[in-house]
Parts: structure tokens; sequence; C-alpha cells
């Protein structure tokens, strides 16, 4: 423990001053990662932060973006995936938009055994007459094959299970994605995100 001499003032008004110092460091090293980890979470963008939007005949509601679309009919859902807007991230000032794509997979959860499953349907590309905006249209999902290995005892588990094929699409947050699936039906995505620097050929 340090002891201070009371007749002497001066070391007193140092330990003071040398406090108020660190004390002051303290702060500005505290407030300069504050920053810095608030410009990390600004800067990352992840497929839990896209809106999704699920809207069948008896519950439909023409959003502003896009009430263009036809409204979904009997036995269909319509899903409606919004992407935030992504603030210009490198020293040139461009955005990076350009770089990311949505990796879309249609399907449904069930509960499988050891074998791969899969299922049938096929989701076509449609355009909007009058706007040329794409959308995307499900019209039957079915039972699809699978392996037929021997799984003994084990225990079935939930699974994700899809049709063939999947999408990836540029990421836009200025027009949502629209698509129409029948009921039952699953949509699930998941963003990638490209090198911002490119490689040459030499």
């Amino acid at each position: 423990m340090m002891s201070w001499n009371l007749g002497s003032p001066t070391p007193l008004f140092k330990r003071r001053s040398g406090t108020k110092s660190l004390l002051a460091a303290t702060c500005a090293v505290i407030a300069l990662s504050t920053l810095q980890i608030h410009a990390a979470q600004a800067s990352e963008i992840h497929a839990s932060d896209i809106r999704i939007e699920r809207f069948t005949p008896d519950d439909y509601q023409a959003l502003e973006t896009t009430k263009m679309f036809p409204p979904p009919t009997a036995g269909m859902v319509q899903y409606i995936l919004t992407m935030p807007p992504l603030t210009a991230e490198r020293k040139d000032g461009t955005r990076e938009e350009q770089d990311l794509q949505l990796q879309v997979q249609i399907g449904q959860t069930q509960m499988v055994d050891c074998n791969k499953h899969g299922l049938t349907g096929e989701l076509k590309e449609h355009t909007l007459s009058g706007w040329g905006y794409s959308y995307y249209r499900l019209d039957a999902l079915g039972a699809g094959i699978s392996t037929q290995m021997a799984c003994f005892d084990q225990a079935k588990k939930q699974a994700f299970v899809r049709i063939p094929g999947e999408l990836r699409l540029g990421y836009d947050s200025r027009m949502p994605k629209v698509f129409y699936l029948p009921e039952g039906a699953e949509i699930r995505f998941r963003l990638w995100q490209a090198e911002p620097d490119f490689s040459y050929s030499k």
C-alpha cells in the first residue's frame, strides 16, 4: 500500500493528475472501441436482416412496393423478400450490393430417416406484363425419390427437403423478390458475398 506525506501536497497533486489522465485515456479507448464495434455492426449484413412477408388469398394486403404483382390465388401463398439498403463501405464510395447474391431454395421441413430425400417441382420465372419485373412461381410440390439405405434403429430427424435446383439472385434493395408457392411449401435463403478485390491473369 502506498503512503502519502500529508505535509507535502506535491505528491498528492501529481497522483490526482495522473489518475485524471489515466481516466481520460481509458475513456478515450472505450469510446474508440465502441465506435469500432458500431462500425463493424453497421457494415455487416445477414439473411436475418431480410424482411419476409407471407400472404394468402384470405389475408392479402397490397404493399406499396409490390402492389403491381398479382395477388395469390386459391391454394397459393405469396412470399415477398425485401432486402435492406447497404451503406457505402469502400474508400471510393461505391456500394456493395453488386457483390452480394441471394441464394433461394424451395422445399418443406420434414421428419426424415438416414436416407437422402428430395421433392419434385419446378420453380419458373415469370415476367410481370407492362413492368418487366421478374417473379417466381411453383405450381405444385410432390414427393420425390430417396435413397434406400437401411437405417435400422436410427431416430428420425427434422430436415429441410427441397426440390431440385436453386436460384442465385443479385442483391437489390430497390425491388423485393416475389414468390408464389403452394400451401405447405417453404422458402429458405441465405446471402453470398464476393471478395471486394479482383484477381487478374498475367
